[in-house]
């Protein structure tokens, strides 16, 4: 009994810095939300988002949320996410079909906030879980998620590599443990299953924010459809460009004793 009891307390405790983790997303995406059931807005709603994301970003500066640092690696994965919405959009992955003043090249700059909400999770993950890595190899992490980012440009024009990204990720984080630790007790994954986990829910948040009008897929313009599960693959590699750039921004701390 007092095994289980203890259990469900670590339970509790992980759902609670995970619910703290996701505040900017959630705030994010209910904000989206919320903004779609609104019969009458006096600006264009994707200019109204765009001022709704830089609000939460100053409140989250405001609360210690984020550390100065993390600040600007949120900004950097805001700018990463444009040129991405850039690219794809142009390419007809995807689009915008609301009119905004703040679009360019059918991308409303509100678009942005969707990936540094991504940035948000994970810098606030690093601080509240006291992340710790083991056989992290940075190098090789950081050319493959180049590699994946710039193949989701390229599989336009070139063959898609994604699944051989995905075996070289898997080679590179082999034996890669990322350790966190939740109230006295510490805990550890392999870091490519943390990857999953995260495209998992990513993915989830994806249906819930185009459901919200967040942006529209070609097969959703007549109507709301489920997005694709090949997305979750997607996000589970797009998410080592993020975690790359965090983990860069960390001051390395060995993993300690269990």
């Amino acid at each position: 009994m007092g095994t289980l009891s203890h259990r469900t307390r670590q339970l509790l405790r992980f759902t609670l810095l995970e619910a703290r983790c996701c505040a900017f997303a959630v705030a994010l995406i209910g904000g989206i939300a919320v903004s779609a059931l609104l019969p009458e807005l006096p600006v264009a709603r994707y200019d109204l988002l765009l001022i709704y994301g830089l609000a939460l970003a100053v409140l989250a500066r405001k609360l210690g949320w984020d550390s100065p640092r993390d600040t600007a690696v949120i900004a950097v994965c805001h700018l990463i996410g444009l040129v991405f919405e850039l690219v794809k959009v142009r390419m007809g992955s995807w689009s915008y079909p609301e009119e905004a003043v703040t679009k360019i090249a059918g991308v409303p700059l509100y678009g942005g906030f969707l990936y540094a909400a991504v940035g948000s999770y994970v810098c606030r993950a690093w601080h509240l879980f006291d992340l710790r890595l083991g056989g992290y190899r940075p190098r090789v992490m950081a050319v493959l998620a180049g590699a994946v980012y710039l193949n989701f440009f390229t599989h336009h024009w070139l063959p898609d590599a994604r699944w051989i990204l995905a075996a070289l990720l898997l080679c590179a984080t082999a034996g890669t443990r990322v350790r966190f630790r939740v109230g006295e007790q510490d805990h550890r994954m392999p870091l490519a299953l943390s990857f999953v986990l995260i495209g998992f829910f990513l993915w989830i948040a994806e249906n819930i924010s185009t459901y919200a009008g967040a942006w529209t897929y070609p097969d959703q313009l007549a109507g709301w459809q489920p997005v694709s599960v090949a997305k979750f693959g997607a996000w589970a590699l797009l998410i080592t460009v993020t975690f790359v750039l965090v983990a860069r921004s960390r001051t390395p701390r060995p993993l300690r004793s269990a």
